[in-house]
């Protein structure tokens, strides 16, 4: 069933009025305000509904300027009515790409996970900052106890975290607490109170985020080396020590350097005990960005080698709204080192963190992250986690990599139509559909251009019809390929090889 806006009809009395004379405005409206918000909940269930239905498309894809034409985008000077609001609310969610269906490989954060989901539904109705125990109690202590429990599972005793909003600033955090660690003054005084040029190394398959934080905080792009990877996107650790000595030999000072714990495109992930002996030999920080791959510290199965050697490090990020399933957003950053949060962040704002409160003021959050007003992540993830166990999630992570590798079995018994280009590490499986004209022809550079060309005549066609959403991209060593990820809880063994049949439908004849 598609998502008709027509079809969620308010009463005649309701659906005349506007949202001036629901609750709070008009304190007697609470059966209007009732009916109201139960539609809005028939409208998400719809969409609920559709989302976990296979025989609805993944999108209804129209180009900008025709979806400009079907929708009323106008921000009226007068208010519209609530039956207009209920109609908005529909006709938004019938154009919106639904990434909770069982089609849709296209993104690291796939699926919908319905007690998260619920749990952002409370979020948003109980409406609190989470900068003070004061106003966030519940959530404030929530959010203790589970960062608690998962700098555990990274294997450390103490130590700090805080939710920030996505991996990137997570990855900022963890720039900005190494820089105030080994150079405290520079808080005040800034690059004047530095030694000398900061260097930062990190993965040529890193994130971006990383390379941005160079920019953001001064220390400037060229100042962010970029250590080569190998064939399978892993850093190479002796790449990274030479490049170490070498900048020190120009009288820099290394003293940060990033770890990948499945990398964006390939889902490599780095030697972390190599760049950990590295790390100590060159008194460097280091940090594990493992926004994509944390997931996999729950599963006892592959969190060796994966994650072998993480406790050496300073500091991790790692995002739960990726491979648990946690909705967006839900990014976590933790520090080995507690502390480090307040003293590299705190402004000691006076009208919010007054030190004279009746409660224990070490459960104010704010005066230790850099944004102030911070949205409330934790609720969702705490529910979630509370409805799976740590059990559960671990079973989630080994479904899905088991599901990864039933992708890799199927594309090499269709090598005709299909070319694995590596086994993969985590849930990021990369190959090329190899279209009738091109097989029995051998695989060559020539080959992998022409194959890298159909990519997005594929990917063009699939989303006009809204059957699938798979991604492609190139790297360094490739011209455009697929990359298809199964983190989605809803996916079956089915649903992959309907990917794959599907890719060949829509492909067989370039």
């Amino acid at each position: 069933m598609s998502l008709n806006p027509n079809g969620y009809k308010l009463s005649e009395k309701t659906g005349k009025l506007t949202a001036f004379e629901l609750l709070p405005t008009t304190q007697t409206a609470l059966p209007e305000t009732r009916e109201f918000l139960l539609k809005v909940i028939d409208v998400l269930l719809d969409f609920v509904k559709a989302t976990n239905d296979r025989q609805e498309k993944v999108l209804d894809f129209h180009h900008p300027e025709d979806m400009k034409r079907l929708l009323d985008l106008e921000v009226p000077d007068r208010a519209v009515n609530l039956q207009q609001l209920i109609e908005d609310c529909a006709t938004t969610l019938k154009y919106q790409v639904k990434t909770g269906h069982p089609h849709f490989f296209n993104q690291l954060s796939c699926g919908l996970d319905i007690i998260s989901m619920a749990g952002e539904w409370l979020t948003a109705t109980a409406n609190t900052n989470m900068f003070t125990y004061e106003i966030a109690p519940v959530f404030i202590l929530m959010e203790n106890v589970v960062l608690s429990k998962m700098r555990e599972i990274i294997g450390w005793h103490g130590g700090d975290s805080i939710l920030a909003p996505g991996g990137s600033i997570s990855n900022l955090y963890a720039f900005l607490a190494a820089r105030h660690k080994m150079f405290p003054n520079y808080k005040e005084h800034g690059a004047a109170g530095l030694p000398g040029q900061l260097v930062m190394f990190t993965s040529d398959q890193c994130h971006y985020s990383v390379k941005s934080c160079a920019a953001v905080c001064g220390l400037g792009t060229d100042n962010c080396v970029m250590v080569p990877s190998d064939e399978r996107g892993r850093m190479i650790t002796s790449e990274l020590e030479r490049l170490i000595m070498e900048r020190k030999s120009k009288g820099h000072i290394p003293f940060f350097v990033n770890a990948t714990a499945g990398t964006t495109v390939l889902g490599a992930f780095d030697n972390l005990n190599e760049i950990a002996d590295i790390c100590q030999k060159y008194n460097c920080w280091m940090h594990v960005d493992a926004a994509w791959g944390g997931g996999l510290l729950l599963s006892r199965r592959h969190r060796h080698p994966r994650f072998t050697g993480v406790e050496r490090a300073d500091s991790v990020t790692w995002n739960p709204h990726k491979l648990m399933g946690a909705l967006l957003q839900c990014s976590t950053i933790h520090f080995k080192e507690d502390g480090l949060l307040i003293s590299c962040n705190q402004m000691s704002a006076e009208y919010l963190f007054m030190t004279d409160k009746q409660y224990d003021i070490s459960y104010d959050t704010g005066d230790k992250v850099i944004q102030c007003g911070r949205h409330n992540d934790i609720f969702k993830l705490w529910l979630q986690w509370r409805s799976k166990g740590t059990e559960g999630f671990e079973r989630q992570q080994d479904r899905l990599m088991d599901l990864a590798q039933y992708q890799v079995r199927r594309i090499k018994e269709q090598s005709d139509r299909f070319h694995l280009i590596m086994e993969p590490e985590c849930v990021n499986v990369s190959f090329w559909y190899i279209p009738k004209r091109l097989r029995g022809v051998p695989h060559d550079a020539n080959k992998e251009k022409e194959l890298g060309k159909i990519c997005p005549i594929i990917k063009g066609r699939m989303m006009q019809k809204g059957s699938l959403m798979v991604g492609y991209q190139p790297d360094d060593r490739r011209p455009n390929f697929f990359r298809s990820i199964i983190s989605s809880a809803a996916v079956t063994e089915a649903d992959v090889d309907y990917m794959l049949d599907e890719i060949h439908r829509l492909g067989d004849d370039l």
